[in-house]
């Protein structure tokens, strides 16, 4: 599994969409969060910076969602559907991207993933963001 700085390839489950993206920390910055929209959404997120996002193709096929203080902007295939990144709220200069829609990684690839308080939002609180809990992936043992 990577766990470095270098682009990554990455695209929609269609592959309309296709991106190379450079993780600011790595996989080091792994999370799900609890607010009502990732709770739905149920991905694993890794963390880039302004433009370390290419759209290498479908930019046309994005479509984007906004909800409750409209500052995130979600990003998804118009075609098949998949979120493959949103521009973060807490900070707008970063990015989360799917883990999933990265070329060799899986959400279920991390033994464990660091869960963030969404719920109560820095933005709302004023209080730093706080670690809500860890969701745990424990495969099966082989027959």
């Amino acid at each position: 599994m990577p766990d470095d700085t270098n682009p990554h390839r990455g695209q929609c489950h269609c592959g309309t969409v296709r991106f190379t993206v450079t993780l600011s920390d790595g996989v080091r910055s792994i999370r799900r969060c609890t607010c009502s929209y990732c709770r739905m959404r149920g991905a694993v997120m890794v963390m880039a910076e302004a433009g370390g996002i290419t759209i290498l193709q479908g930019e046309a096929a994005l479509t984007r969602y906004r909800f409750h203080t409209g500052a995130a902007q979600h990003f998804f295939c118009s075609r098949c559907g998949i979120y493959t990144h949103h521009q973060r709220r807490s900070d707008q200069n970063l990015y989360a991207v799917n883990v999933a829609c990265l070329d060799g990684m899986s959400p279920f690839d991390f033994p464990e993933v660091p869960v963030m308080d969404g719920i109560n939002h820095t933005n709302d609180t004023g209080r730093p963001t706080r670690r809500a809990g860890t969701l745990r992936f424990i495969p099966a043992e082989e027959d």
